[in-house]
């Protein structure tokens, strides 16, 4: 298969790292490449280690890998952090006259960032563009794409500023032309590309927007904030309201009012934020308002991780919300999922008239990716509410009527002229509160048994690959999706996996044909416990042989994987 090269930019937070990378991104897509990026940074304005890594390829590609071909250090100290995790053949370039190396190290590849920064706009300034020109030159990009790239970056700035960074890049790029000789780090060419450049946030947000959301309410916590920043970016456009409340107990009641009101709404937060919105989510489940939440998980419990990422929510996303009620809870593996899942979550949740939870984690929310235009087709908006003018007609209404399916006709207060009563306590159809039994009974069957069953025949299918011949299956949910990949692909055919990207209610009828009888059954899982082993267990019977497991903050590659599945010699 087609690995492509890795590239890791690295150094001081505050050394405008994830400039350089962001633009590398786009110079490589402008090449018609396709690229998997990824940030490791920490939860400081300045100083610490942080890193960009991009890996760059003639194929698709959904995953990075743990060794660099290229690592562009621009500090002393990310020479020696990173000199282990450069792959065979590989290079770190480092200016060594700006920090006083000596010696040999037959992995350096000088370039003078600074000397060639300075000749230009005698400032430091100026070294991320001769460090993305340096880049581009290694791997024989065609210089008029970095130009390009370039212009678009500082577009806002004026032309004396544009043309020195241009320049900047220039130098740098002639400088690795000129002194690299070897072509090693060039990759195959491809036809230029049209597709999209986005992140899992990213996509999350425009399938808000293409289902119809009209009202946003969160606080901001990472690594969900930039959902909001991109609904933000298009409100105007869209007529959407978007509100920073002071908190998330704020932010999901808000939520749930302008939902009650008729708009589509939705919320997005952290493990942390959850934790205060969960007596919300139960409200939603008793006023049968649909409402659409985002976990973006990183490693807790408390403030953890706050920029890392972890998969230890998915039993507390689960049981979240006091009492019995029905939920579903997506969890997309891939930018494209996260764009359609977000879509079918508001025609669920309205259809149902539940809470929908959208869980994805630090990795899939910030990778950037190269995908295809979604097809606005497949993500189909439906609503499930009684149209403006059949409210006029409307008399005797009964907010929560009992109904075979459980869900009652839903009308908007403003548009029927009767009124509408809901309640947080327990009620009869009409919205009054009863502490009559029977009407209890009939209640929770209603907005819990009637409904999961309906849900059951809406269930998000898994994905699937060599299944039925594979000897071991890995199984997974949410962002390792590429990583199970491709680790099957380097394997070979006694490996497949199945991914998961709808977690409750549990696809227990499409896994257990596919598991019960496999030799090995591995759970792939970024927490401690073993969380979707023990979720299988409890909604199949079958037992996983093993969990392999991640917590140290950081994402699972297809190496690790590897490495870990031959120390547990499974064939």
């Amino acid at each position: 298969m087609d690995e492509g090269i890795t590239i890791k930019i690295a150094g001081q937070a505050g050394q405008g790292i994830q400039t350089i990378g962001a633009a590398l991104c786009n110079i490589f897509k402008r090449s018609g490449l396709h690229i998997f990026a990824s940030q490791d940074y920490m939860s400081r304005i300045r100083g610490g280690n942080n890193f960009f890594q991009l890996r760059v390829s003639g194929k698709p590609i959904s995953t990075l890998r743990q060794k660099s071909d290229i690592t562009a250090a621009l500090d002393k100290e990310s020479v020696q952090l990173h000199r282990n995790d450069v792959a065979s053949g590989g290079i770190i370039v480092f200016d060594k006259a700006k920090f006083n190396f000596s010696g040999q190290d037959n992995l350096l590849f000088d370039v003078p960032f600074y000397s060639l920064a300075n000749a230009i706009g005698e400032s430091d300034i100026f070294i991320n563009s001769v460090c993305c020109g340096a880049v581009a030159g290694l791997a024989r990009i065609n210089p008029d794409y970095l130009e390009l790239v370039i212009r678009d970056l500082f577009a806002e700035k004026d032309e004396e500023i544009i043309s020195k960074n241009v320049k900047a890049a220039q130098a740098g790029y002639n400088f690795a032309r000129d002194n690299f000789k070897d072509d090693k780090f060039k990759v195959a060419p491809a036809p230029a590309g049209k597709n999209l450049l986005m992140n899992g946030n990213d996509a999350i947000a425009l399938g808000a927007i293409r289902a119809g959301c009209k009202f946003y309410s969160a606080y901001p916590m990472s690594p969900s904030t930039g959902i909001m920043n991109v609904v933000a970016h298009y409100a105007n456009r869209f007529n959407i309201i978007v509100e920073q409340a002071e908190d998330e107990i704020a932010a999901i009641n808000m939520v749930i009012g302008a939902s009650f009101a008729g708009a589509r709404s939705m919320t997005a937060t952290s493990g942390g934020g959850l934790a205060l919105m969960v007596e919300g989510l139960s409200l939603a489940a008793m006023t049968e308002t649909p409402v659409v939440v985002v976990d973006a998980q990183r490693p807790a419990p408390a403030t953890g991780f706050p920029t890392r990422t972890e998969q230890a929510d998915l039993n507390f996303l689960i049981h979240a919300g006091h009492g019995e009620f029905a939920k579903v809870i997506y969890a997309p593996g891939t930018i494209q999922e996260a764009f359609y899942l977000t879509v079918k979550a508001f025609n669920i949740a309205e259809k149902y008239q539940i809470p929908v939870l959208i869980m994805t984690d630090q990795h899939l929310a910030d990778s950037l990716q190269d995908i295809e235009g979604f097809d606005l087709n497949k993500a189909g908006v439906r609503r499930f509410i009684i149209s403006k003018e059949d409210s006029k007609k409307i008399s005797g209404y009964k907010r929560y009527q009992l109904t075979d399916s459980g869900i009652s006709p839903r009308a908007i207060p403003s548009w029927i002229e009767d009124v509408i009563y809901a309640d947080s306590d327990e009620h009869n159809e009409e919205g009054h509160i009863t502490e009559e039994a029977q009407m209890r009974i009939q209640m929770v069957k209603k907005r819990f048994y009637r409904k999961m069953a309906g849900l059951a025949q809406e269930t998000e299918k898994p994905t699937v690959y060599n299944a039925e011949k594979a000897q071991t299956l890995l199984l997974g949910f949410g962002s390792t999706y590429g990583v199970l990949k491709e680790t099957c692909e380097v394997l070979g055919k006694d490996f497949g996996f199945v991914h998961l990207s709808q977690v409750w209610p549990f696809p227990s009828l499409e896994l257990s044909p596919l598991l019960k009888n496999k030799k090995n059954v591995l759970t792939v899982e970024n927490n401690a416990g073993s969380q979707l082993a023990g979720l299988l267990m409890r909604e199949t019977g079958i037992k996983a042989n093993r969990s392999i497991l991640r917590y140290d903050g950081r994402p699972f590659n297809p190496d690790y994987l590897i490495e870990q599945i031959k120390a547990e010699q499974i064939k």
